[in-house]
Order: C-alpha cells, then sequence, then structure tokens
C-alpha cells in the first residue's frame, strides 16, 4: 500500500485505462460496476488529482492519470517479482550457506555434495572455508556458520545444541615417495613409523588424532615432536613426494592420484574419527534445507541416520529438564 492506495486500486485503474469503460473494466476485474467507479473515484481522492476523463465517447486517462499509470504499472511489476522471489526464497533456491570444513572433506564427500547443491540451487551464495574441527564447531555456536563439517563430535559450550551426524569412515594410512624404503609396501606398523621422520596434521587441526597417535606413540614420542605438521593433506602428500619424510592422513588421500608417491596402510588398523556433519538444532533456513536433502541423497546412509538424529533431538527438546544432543 502507498498511502491510501493499495495493489487492487492500481489493478483497477489500469484495466479501466485498457477497457475505457467501467462496465467492461469491471468485468473483466469480476466485480460489479458501481464498487469499480467508487474505488476509482477514491483513488483519485487520495492522489489530489483526476485520473480519469468521462466522456460520451468513453473513459481516458488525463495526464496526471497517464503518469500514474506509467508507475502503477512498475509497481505492480515489482509487486509480482518479489512475490516470485519470496516463492524461492522459501524453496531454498535463494540465499547464502555458510560452511566451515576440514581440507580432507574436499577429497570426499564434498566435491560430489557442493557439485549437486551447485546443480540444484545455482542462485544459493556459496561462503566457503577451510577450518579446523575445533574452529568450524565453535563458528558454528557462535551463528557465523550454518554448516561444520569437521572430524569427531563437535565439544565444548553450546555444542549440545548442534545436530551432529556421521557422513564418512576413513582409517589412518601412510604415504612415501616412490624412492622410499616403504614404496611398494601394502601396510607398515606404528613401530617401524616411531623410527621415521612423519609429516601430519598440526595437533590442532586434527586434535583427535593428535591424541591417539600420542597414545601409540607414548614410550617414545619423539618422531611426534620432530614432526613436520600442516594443515592441508595436499601439503602433506607433497611433503613426502619430496621424500622428506613419511606422511599421516586420510585413507582418502588415495584419491588424490600422483605418480611420485606410494600410499599403504598403517597396523594395527586406527579407524580416524568420523567425517561430522553439523547444524544448529533451531535452524529453519529453507537453504539449510535444501543443502541436507542433497547431503541425503549423496551420502550413502546419511539420509536415515539424520532423521532419527533429527527426531531424537526434537523429543528430548520437546521434555523439560533434558538436554538435546
Amino acid at each position: 500500500m502507498i498511502g491510501g492506495v493499495e495493489a487492487r486500486h492500481l489493478r483497477y485503474a489500469i484495466a479501466l485505462a485498457e477497457h475505457q469503460h467501467f462496465g467492461r473494466a469491471a468485468a473483466s476485474l469480476g466485480i460489479a460496476q458501481p464498487p469499480l467507479s467508487a474505488q476509482i473515484a477514491a483513488v483519485e481522492r487520495e492522489v489530489g488529482q483526476r485520473l480519469f476523463d468521462r466522456t460520451p465517447r468513453g473513459v481516458f486517462p488525463t495526464a496526471a492519470g497517464t503518469a500514474f499509470l506509467n508507475r502503477a504499472r512498475r509497481a505492480l511489476d515489482e509487486i509480482s517479482a518479489a512475490s516470485v522471489e519470496a516463492g524461492r526464497a522459501a524453496r531454498g533456491e535463494t540465499g547464502l550457506l555458510r560452511m566451515g570444513f576440514i581440507g580432507s572433506a574436499l577429497l570426499d564427500p564434498l566435491p560430489g555434495v557442493l557439485g549437486r547443491f551447485r546443480g540444484s540451487r545455482p542462485d544459493v551464495r556459496l561462503d566457503l572455508r577451510e577450518m579446523s574441527s575445533p574452529e568450524a564447531a565453535a563458528a558454528l555456536v557462535a551463528g557465523d556458520l550454518d554448516v561444520a563439517v569437521g572430524r569427531g563430535n563437535p565439544r565444548g559450550a553450546g555444542a549440545e545444541r548442534l545436530v551432529t551426524v556421521p557422513i564418512g569412515a576413513d582409517h589412518l594410512i601412510a604415504v612415501v615417495a616412490t624412492s622410499h624404503p616403504f614404496a611398494g609396501r601394502a601396510e607398515i606398523t606404528f613401530e617401524q613409523l616411531a623410527a621415521e621422520r612423519l609429516i601430519m596434521s598440526a595437533p590442532d587441526q586434527e586434535p583427535a588424532v593428535a591424541a591417539h597417535l600420542r597414545s601409540v606413540f607414548a614410550a617414545d614420542t619423539t618422531a611426534l615432536e620432530a614432526a613436520t605438521t600442516s594443515r592441508d593433506v595436499h601439503t602433506i602428500i607433497g611433503l613426502a613426494a619430496c621424500d622428506v619424510g613419511v606422511g599421516l592422513g586420510p585413507a582418502r588421500m588415495r584419491l588424490i592420484t600422483r605418480g611420485d608417491v606410494w600410499f599403504c596402510d598403517v597396523t594395527p588398523h586406527f579407524r580416524l574419527p568420523d567425517l561430522q556433519l553439523s547444524f544448529r538444532a533451531d535452524d529453519t533456513s529453507p537453504v539449510l534445507a535444501a543443502f541436507l536433502d542433497v547431503v541425503r541423497a549423496n551420502c550413502r546412509d546419511v539420509g536415515s541416520r539424520l532423521d532419527e538424529v533429527l527426531a531424537l533431538h526434537a523429543r528430548r527438546s520437546a521434555v523439560p529438564g533434558t538436554t538435546p544432543g
């Protein structure tokens, strides 16, 4: 509404200008002629100008009416466009999705997930940030992210308000240059690793992995203390290719095809903390809902697990005195 003029008044004036007759205009609008005449008169009073000349030959816009009608048509176009945009936003077709993720998630499953999401929602703007798992969880709790992909369950203040579901299992492997003595082996042991120069994720990037390795090497942590650290699996592989040492990382590193490195398992087998997708339980954003639909379709076994976690969180939230988790 502009002053006392509503969108329907604009439509009435446009119909009258098109039909040049109150009776025909009223019929096209599906209303009786007297109410249309009264509404046009009311608009003229509101505008303070005579918009139409009533003549025996028909009803025609005045100069003021022509100017009014030009604006009216543009206003109705804007209203129509606003309705379309509102519908698109409600369906999650426009808007913003802010995601924090650890680098190894770019090997799998994020390429498939983000690729499909971009294909189905090309007008959604993506704000993507590589972060450590603790950083991403903290930013999610603070409201600076909409989705976090990290390793292990989020911890710390506010983590109980998050919904978290595993989206990928993994285990620890080693990578060496093809000139290294371990090249060609299917597996190596932790005892063998203890005598090597190691390349691994920085403890603040992968705290769960660092804690496990520290427990494994508890008798002698020299190799860990002297390790070269990185925040990116590509750097770990690159340094291993330079024969700087033995790189340690997730098995999904095998997805990186290079002819100058060799991957081998580490025994005893160590399952890394799962890759986890987290979001705030009270986030009702249509863009987030659309993203979760893509995750359901792209990540095996996630769909049913996600629905189970959401249902459990809803039940716990409904019971006074319980903490959702």
